[in-house]
């Protein structure tokens, strides 16, 4: 028999908890009925800010006060939220909502889309947040989650939300099947680490940073390893302005790559080498990282023979340099694959493995009608469809997921299939949940989560306590791979932390033997 835990929230609140570790292991048998997995990376949401309002999970109506309570930098409590320093909506939507407009908003979570506030719905793109590797953990403060506001460069924003959750064509195949509900990023800070978190559970380096040309981006951190070190005419007060560091960089003082850096290979934001090989990234750059060698997921894979790839909305498109802004927006910080040696322009691993998804994911849905997806599928959506604040609305990014998930549904692999749909990090966004403490690198805020299979259970919330990682747990406990250090790592950090290991979200799955 399943044991359960039963936890007690804020005003009385109940929920049966379910820790991967009271569960009895599922045959390899039973597993062995998934024969292929697709994860959907989508970007930048808080769990609140998504789904706070989403029925039986731990969302907005059990935030502790002191969490909600935001402090400004000196600790003191904030007797209003700052202005949205540039004001809330994106640069070209009209009308705007100006920083004037978001004057003395109240020290508290509000919902963006409240027609009594500022009435700005899902179809509007709001503007862009700090949602880096320093600033997210000063952010956080030690798991009570009260300076979102104090180290943001969007003020007050960094507290909104949407009510119009249930509208979303995602929230409602999240009703149909699991949500999770107490799912973390992988990494601390944005989409760069924690795509690598994604796919190795590992951070990349940068070798000998400090003579490189990466060298002005050595990060300046106080003793703790957690906080940047804060300029001298930084404004006292996050009322008074965005904060200013010594140096906010991307490189830690040891020489990890934390913050957002180039492809080495092309497509990357960074042109060739002048009169070099065109397909490469100049090295010269700062922002260029250098080639990785860490063993991936997809080396785990390929070693025993099991077909993978990672589909790229608009990836062909763009190495034709057909790129455009706002659509289809490619972002190349979101291909980790691009960084590893071992992925380079020529390899036959290459060839194989990185996919064009197409435009609007048009290559991908192919793939899907006609039954052609490899056993462990990525896709990652174009900028302009992904959801990311800045780069597009929440709606237009979520119905293109709901109609890749459609689509998944009628394919001929359909019957045994794991989709997961997740998002990369919070972008900036606060929400209400602690993460537990681990490693150095994570785990961080919540996000959403959603499992979707004929497998998957159904019309339920999973309250297990997941991260980005127990996605390649899942792949790897399927598949029957060694495990990659990242993994243990982690496990090893949250034990000594007090913590069980994370599930592998078979706690989402009702399997039959």
């Amino acid at each position: 028999m399943l044991l359960a835990t039963l936890a007690v929230g804020l005003s009385g609140w109940t929920f049966a908890q379910v820790d991967a570790a009271d569960r009895p292991a599922k045959p390899a048998s039973v597993l062995g009925q998934i024969d292929t997995v697709v994860v959907i990376y989508a970007e930048n949401r808080s769990f609140d800010n998504l789904y706070g309002g989403f029925p039986g999970a731990n969302g907005l109506k059990h935030m502790p006060a002191t969490s909600v309570r935001q402090l400004d930098r000196d600790g003191s409590v904030l007797k209003e939220l700052p202005p949205v320093w540039n004001g809330l909506t994106a640069k070209g939507v009209t009308p705007p909502v100006t920083q004037a407009q978001t004057e003395h908003l109240p020290n508290r979570p509000f919902a963006i889309d409240d027609p009594k506030g500022f009435n700005i719905g899902m179809d509007v793109t709001t503007r862009d947040l700090w949602h880096r590797f320093y600033q997210n953990q000063m952010q956080i403060d030690g798991g009570r989650n009260d300076r979102f506001a104090a180290w943001a460069d969007s003020g007050g924003l960094v507290m909104g939300h949407y009510n119009g959750g249930p509208s979303l064509p995602l929230w409602k195949i999240a009703r149909q099947y699991t949500l999770a509900d107490n799912f973390f990023m992988g990494s601390f800070g944005g989409s760069f680490l924690n795509h690598f978190w994604l796919i190795c559970a590992c951070t990349p380096v940068y070798p000998n940073a400090d003579t490189s040309p990466a060298k002005p981006s050595i990060a300046a951190v106080e003793a703790d390893g957690v906080t940047l070190k804060v300029a001298a005419n930084s404004p006292k007060s996050a009322i008074d302005g965005v904060p200013k560091f010594v140096s906010d960089g991307n490189i830690t003082p040891d020489f990890y790559a934390v913050n957002t850096m180039q492809p080495p290979y092309q497509p990357s934001a960074n042109p060739p080498p002048k009169g070099g090989n065109p397909a490469l990234a100049d090295p010269n750059q700062p922002t260029t990282l250098p080639p990785q060698t860490e063993k991936t997921i997809g080396d785990l894979l390929s070693a025993k023979g099991i077909s993978w790839a990672w589909y790229s909305g608009a990836w062909q498109a763009t190495l034709d340099g057909k790129n455009a802004i706002p659509a289809p927006n490619f972002q190349f910080h979101h291909q980790p694959f691009n960084y590893f040696a071992d992925m380079a322009p020529g390899t036959p691993a290459r060839a194989e493995h990185l996919r064009d998804g197409g435009l609007s994911g048009a290559a991908f849905i192919a793939d899907i009608d006609a039954g052609k997806l490899p056993r462990v599928t990525f896709y990652k959506p174009q900028g302009s469809q992904n959801e990311h604040p800045a780069y597009t609305d929440v709606r237009s990014g979520n119905a293109h997921l709901a109609e890749v998930i459609q689509h998944l549904q009628k394919s001929p692999q359909w019957a045994h299939m794991l989709v997961v749909v997740t998002y990369d990090e919070n972008g900036g966004f606060w929400d209400h949940v602690a993460p537990p403490k681990a490693d150095r690198w994570g785990p961080s805020t919540r996000v959403p989560t959603i499992i979707v299979s004929p497998y998957a259970r159904k019309h339920y919330v999973d309250h297990t306590q997941y991260d980005t990682t127990s996605i390649l747990r899942f792949i790897t406990r399927r598949f029957d791979l060694p495990v990659l250090p990242g993994l243990a790592a982690r496990d090893a950090a949250l034990t000594a932390h007090g913590s069980k290991p994370l599930g592998d979200l078979t706690n989402a799955l009702s399997l039959r033997n």
